[in-house]
């Protein structure tokens, strides 16, 4: 079966994999982003998923036969300083997307773990059936688009932290990385500006979970949400280490009070089982992650970027 998909947010750290495997599945991919970028084997269009107008008209000239909807801003730390903006490409501009895709048309809505909000250890690995109780700008921005996207039948992944060469460099491990890349070529002393290193958190390789992602796009689950997790929450301390151990540093720690949240919840680690039972699996292997993202920063850091 192939089918006509539109993939907006196609440039960011989960698109532009996720477009890659389906065009390479033989499917017909329109790859949706505010700015143009590399797309593999998909056809490009430049639309601001704030612009209602715009959105209704690629849509209905496209014809897709699913549309999955990633475009958000997605960092935690940055939602406190631009709420605004947040909420008008996480809420109104999903918004325009739910409600310019016919209703005959399965949607595939990316939300995230962090609405799940403060959960006793006690009550995790959490479960799809736990209320959302978001503590953050941006978990808010994704449980209320939640409530459009299970209103129109979308099928909701909540996903947890994934990890992976293309991820931004404002995100913890990448920051890691690049700071090391740094070390290694004597361009930075031997020691590491860290944030809270004991938040503990759920991390799925970004290919993995783009494999799972793929196969909602062709088996979708209408109308239920599905975690997207491992079920092991490692610290952010314990990833760490591993990416020193990876590199063959020795670099010292130091707490940097502009790394620190307002809020960070301290621990998020998801139940597996309902994409399990659909086939999907996660090797567990997070060290291959982690040398991807190493191997990026090094190749980076060589080409001065």
């Amino acid at each position: 079966m192939t089918l006509r998909v539109m993939v907006t947010g196609a440039t960011g750290f989960v698109g532009r994999p996720l477009v890659a495997r389906l065009a390479a599945a033989g499917h017909t991919v329109a790859a949706v982003a505010n700015d143009p970028g590399p797309t593999a084997a998909a056809q490009a269009y430049v639309v601001d998923v704030r612009d209602r107008d715009s959105v209704a008209r690629l849509i209905a000239g496209f014809a897709p036969d699913r549309v999955v909807h990633l475009a958000a801003l997605s960092h935690v730390g940055e939602s406190w300083r631009r709420i605004p903006e947040y909420f008008a490409i996480n809420v109104r501009g999903a918004g325009n997307v739910i409600a310019a895709t016919p209703s005959s048309v399965p949607l595939l809505f990316m939300s995230s773990a962090e609405v799940y909000g403060l959960v006793p250890d006690a009550e995790q690995p959490i479960r799809e059936e736990r209320e959302p109780a978001p503590r953050t700008p941006y978990a808010l921005t994704k449980a209320a688009a939640e409530v459009l996207a299970l209103a129109a039948g979308a099928t909701v992944v909540r996903s947890f932290n994934l990890l992976g060469a293309g991820q931004a460099a404002n995100f913890a491990l990448p920051d890691f990385a690049r700071q090391l890349a740094a070390v290694e070529r004597n361009e930075r002393p031997a020691l590491l500006k860290v944030g809270n290193l004991s938040a503990r958190r759920d991390f799925v390789p970004v290919d993995e979970a783009v494999a799972g992602l793929a196969g909602l796009v062709e088996a979708p689950m209408p109308g239920e949400i599905v975690n997207l997790a491992r079920g092991e929450s490692p610290s952010i301390a314990e990833m760490l280490a591993r990416l020193v151990e990876i590199t063959g540093l020795t670099v010292a720690l130091e707490e940097d009070p502009d790394r620190l949240r307002p809020v960070d919840v301290p621990r998020l680690c998801g139940d597996p089982s309902r994409l399990a039972a659909r086939g999907w699996r996660s090797s567990g292997n997070l060290d291959s992650a982690l040398a991807a993202l190493w191997n990026e920063a090094r190749e980076a850091a060589a080409c001065g970027r």
